[in-house]
């Protein structure tokens, strides 16, 4: 039994002692509580399993919400000098800091800041321009969508390099390392996948049609390594007029089933999803009311890892916000409990100025096959009052993509034998020893872009 196979019993909850320790943020003494059931002997699996994943669940909880908040507003003010308290609290009252309690002390997201200073515009407005006359930078999808309209199709030819290193005060010479780096997979947007270096050597490279394709080292290190893989891949995206098209019902026996503890059709779900759809009867105007509910509603916001997070579906479609991936996976339930099939995507949005995770999905609905949506970009359109943009990314992409996931919540072709950073996918990159997994805090993993050209009149004829 892998070890990330105790997740899906997360779904059975905690008994109430636990529970109620955990709501009070009380971790150190729920963990303590974990630790006396586990000992005992007369334990279903199940529970001993959703125990378990709990367990990890709660060591991490308190590393992603580091700060007080005068701690909090000392960041804020470092870029903006007369941010105040009153603002932060109007700020987390919009729910758009994140916040939980641990031991009693109010504390917020590491992340905060990089939702209020990108898409926060009341405070993102505030800062001081560090260059007035500098141009407006270039919206890579407003300029793929006008070529992809025009010609039918964009295609980019891309080369990225990433790394991924134990920071240094981790590393104990001789000691084993077991590391992966996601690389480009083969879909139905991209061909032509090159491996151009890696470092050290003797890496596998997983098949081109992995789930979640990798390269993986396994070696005993002297010198504390610095792993590299550079990968060149074409990626095509085909325009398809979606939101204003109509589909055909259908029965389909692929990609609609659940996957605890996320993609679960729990009651709320279910009667939302009922709700969404009432009167509907084409598939393709059910997935477009699932992608306008999103969308026009919701707020982007930095989040804490998946992991620290029970239910992502129902959480986001409870408090209306969430980032690209909290929203892909709303977008999956939905269209799932509608019977429409929908599954994952993702790895980097990458064009020729910066590489970063992000994740989307893919929805099937006659007469078009696959088509995508990219829920996150959406709703940014949406609230920049980017209409034309924000229906094209129902149906469509840009191309500066690299696409290494295909299924949430799969292993690796080479397994890792302990918990994983992200144990529901992989874009930066996983690293372990011989006794335990290392968290994202733990390692130093970058990602950039080598080349992005256009190469779309090379195809056409």
């Amino acid at each position: 039994m892998n070890i990330h196979d105790h997740i899906p019993h997360m779904t059975l909850g905690l008994p109430d002692d636990i529970r109620r320790q955990q709501m009070a943020g009380n971790y150190t003494e729920a963990i303590r509580l974990i630790d006396l059931r586990l000992s005992q002997n007369n334990l279903p699996n199940c529970l001993r399993s959703s125990l378990i994943a709990f367990r990890e669940m709660f060591q991490r909880l308190p590393n992603e919400f580091p700060y007080t908040k005068e701690e909090a507003l000392a960041i804020v003010q470092k870029k903006i000098p007369d941010f105040t308290m009153e603002d932060l609290e109007k700020q987390m009252d919009l729910r758009n800091v994140h916040y939980l309690f641990v031991d009693g002390k109010q504390r917020i997201l590491r992340t905060f800041d990089e939702t209020l200073f990108s898409v926060v515009d009341e405070v993102y407005n505030r800062i001081p321009p560090k260059d007035p006359n500098a141009p407006a930078p270039i919206n890579y999808t407003d300029h793929a969508m006008g070529i992809m309209k025009e010609k039918g199709f964009m295609t980019n030819r891309i080369t990225v390099r990433q790394t991924l290193k134990l920071k240094d005060e981790l590393f104990t010479p001789g000691m084993f390392l077991r590391a992966h780096l996601p690389v480009a997979a083969a879909c139905a947007q991209q061909s032509d996948i090159k491996i151009e270096k890696i470092f050290p050597e003797g890496a596998v490279v997983s098949p081109e049609d992995s789930e979640q394709r990798t390269v993986c080292w396994e070696l005993n290190a002297q010198e504390n390594p610095e792993f590299t893989v550079e990968y060149s891949y074409l990626h095509k995206e085909v325009y398809k007029d979606a939101y204003h098209g109509t589909g055909k019902p259908g029965i389909y026996d692929f990609d609609l089933e659940e996957c605890a503890p996320h993609i679960v059709f729990t009651p709320f779900i279910r009667t939302l999803c009922a709700e969404l759809t009432e009167g509907i009867e084409d598939p393709l105007m059910k997935a477009r009311a699932f992608y306008d509910f999103i969308t026009k509603n919701m707020k982007y916001t930095h989040v804490p890892e998946y992991f620290c997070i029970e239910t992502i579906p129902e959480g986001c479609a409870r408090n209306y916000n969430g980032d690209c991936g909290v929203f892909a996976l709303l977008f999956i339930t939905l269209c799932r409990c509608a019977g429409i099939p929908a599954r994952w995507q993702s790895g980097m949005s990458a064009n020729p100025k910066w590489v970063l995770c992000h994740d989307w999905v893919e929805f099937y609905v006659e007469p078009y096959g696959w088509m995508y949506v990219d829920a996150s970009y959406g709703t940014t359109a949406n609230r920049l009052g980017k209409q034309e943009r924000r229906e094209f990314l129902f149906g469509n992409l840009d191309p500066y993509r690299m696409v290494a996931n295909r299924k949430y919540q799969v292993n690796f072709d080479i397994p890792k034998e302990h918990w994983r950073a992200d144990p529901y996918d992989n874009q930066e990159g996983e690293l372990e020893t011989t006794d335990r997994g290392f968290r994202g805090c733990d390692l130093i993993r970058t990602h950039v872009p080598l080349a992005c050209d256009d190469v779309t009149d090379e195809f056409i004829k």
